[in-house]
């Protein structure tokens, strides 16, 4: 039987819904819903969509690596974004992180997040060889 690993940010939502930030099974890890929050749970670069998902992925990041993962792993990610019109800014930042890796990506806009201030949210998946 595989063992569950969880991995848990502290950021509120977690608890209020009963969710974990990251959990690994096997050799894959998969990231939930990551926005722009600090290690304080304050929003990073409110206004700034460049500046935003640079930190998700710097939290997506976080989560692998305290589960034996890291980026180089990533085999797909899910961009949820405010305002597709600006997919340049968001798609900026997703290739300086994944340029080389070039996971399976998807971005689409929604109407809102959990937070107004929010302008991003990602989703991984991971396989870790």
């Amino acid at each position: 039987m595989k063992q569950r690993q969880h991995y848990s940010s502290g950021v509120k939502w977690e608890s209020i819904v009963g969710y974990s930030r990251a959990i690994r099974i096997g050799d894959q890890i998969f990231i939930t819903g990551t926005t722009a929050t600090d290690e304080n749970g304050e929003i990073v670069g409110p206004g700034d969509a460049y500046v935003q998902t640079v930190q998700v992925i710097r939290n997506i990041e976080r989560a692998l690596k305290a589960l034996g993962g890291s980026l180089n792993d990533i085999v797909r990610t899910r961009m949820f974004v405010r305002d597709i019109s600006r997919w340049e800014e968001y798609g900026r930042a997703h290739g300086e992180f994944f340029g080389e890796i070039r996971p399976c990506a998807t971005m689409v806009e929604v109407s809102r997040l959990i937070d107004d201030r929010m302008l991003i949210e990602i989703e991984a998946d991971a396989v870790v060889l």
